[in-house]
């Protein structure tokens, strides 16, 4: 159950945080094959995260 709930919180902390990493991606411009590749990486990453932090209790009022 700790675990768990460890993981979830990872998951919903790296949802929120992670489009700021976007921004130097997008800034220095997807010009190439390997930045097309870390930019659908990190939309990846954002979305699982996304889906394993969505319970996170401490997101709620």
């Amino acid at each position: 159950m700790h675990l768990s709930h460890s993981v979830t919180a990872v998951g919903f902390w790296l949802g929120t945080i992670l489009p700021v990493v976007y921004l130097p991606v997008v800034i220095s411009g997807i010009d190439s094959i390997s930045r097309l590749s870390l930019f659908v990486g990190l939309l990846t990453v954002h979305a699982l995260a996304l889906v394993v932090g969505h319970d996170y209790a401490g997101s709620r009022t």
